[in-house]
């Protein structure tokens, strides 16, 4: 393929994508009525958030499917899964404010809330359906898929910051590895390096030589969960190599330049 050639965009099965994103949000929940005042004290890993603000961030991430909803719809997409991890960075501090001070709130009830009118929602939203969100315009197919990557990455926030073992939906899972794989490859252009992580993506990236047959000689490979917090700026490449967490090999290999894709 030559080096000009962009790959075709990755596609996502919008009723599986809804299952996935169902699933994962009740085994959090679960999750989260459990946990004691103590736990929700402890430090989440994430600046000087706690894990009660880890747990109430991520219901807001997963109900603002349902203010969204609520808006005007947008008069066309201006966001895509592809280029939606971009997308959040100029707008993180707003984020991070979104669920500050609400903490008089029971966080079980908002997460009840939160679940039921998700449920609802993708119940009977078209897949079609232009969003109006701080980012721009998105279809709610998009959007719903991005909903599995707040879920999978926060849930394993959760596990880390409490030594906890919440399960992972495994088409979550997958979902949230392809679309930070994919945003590697469009930061980083180019087909000299090949990123495996198994069983779920395989893309190329990086600009040089590029490899078109036999066993390309720049690859690197890791498990799904090491690479999500490498794109997301939870494990430095450099850690995650002397843990032997990710092989590298080739000159061009060193990705510690690119990452994480997505913070």
């Amino acid at each position: 393929m030559p080096p000009s050639r962009k790959p075709k965009p990755r596609s996502y099965d919008p009723a599986r994508t809804r299952a996935a994103v169902r699933s994962q949000y009740a085994l959090t929940a679960e999750a989260v009525r459990k946990l004691a005042p103590e736990q929700l004290a402890r430090p989440a890993g994430l600046g000087d958030w706690t894990v009660r603000d880890l747990a109430a961030h991520l219901a807001w991430a997963v109900g603002s499917l349902a203010a969204a909803a609520a808006r005007p719809p947008a008069e066309r997409a201006e966001v895509t899964v592809q280029t939606w991890p971009f997308a959040t960075a100029p707008i993180r501090e707003q984020i991070a404010d979104a669920h500050r001070g609400k903490d008089a709130e029971d966080l079980s009830a908002l997460w009840d809330r939160t679940g039921e009118r998700l449920s609802e929602l993708l119940e009977v939203l078209p897949d079609d359906r232009l969003l109006t969100l701080w980012i721009g315009g998105m279809t709610v197919a998009d959007f719903v898929t991005t909903r599995a990557v707040e879920l999978v990455v926060h849930t394993d926030d959760l596990n880390r910051a409490l030594s906890l073992e919440i399960p992972l939906d495994r088409q979550a899972l997958a979902a949230c590895v392809r679309i930070l794989a994919d945003a590697l490859a469009v930061k980083a252009p180019g087909g000299s390096v090949e990123v495996r992580i198994p069983p779920f993506a395989v893309v190329q990236c990086v600009e040089g030589p590029r490899h078109t047959r036999g066993t390309p000689p720049n690859v690197v490979e890791t498990d799904p969960l090491t690479w999500i917090r490498l794109a997301t700026g939870r494990l430095a490449w450099d850690a995650a190599l002397d843990a032997a967490a990710v092989r590298a090999s080739g000159e061009r290999a060193g990705l510690g330049g690119v990452l994480p894709v997505m913070s």
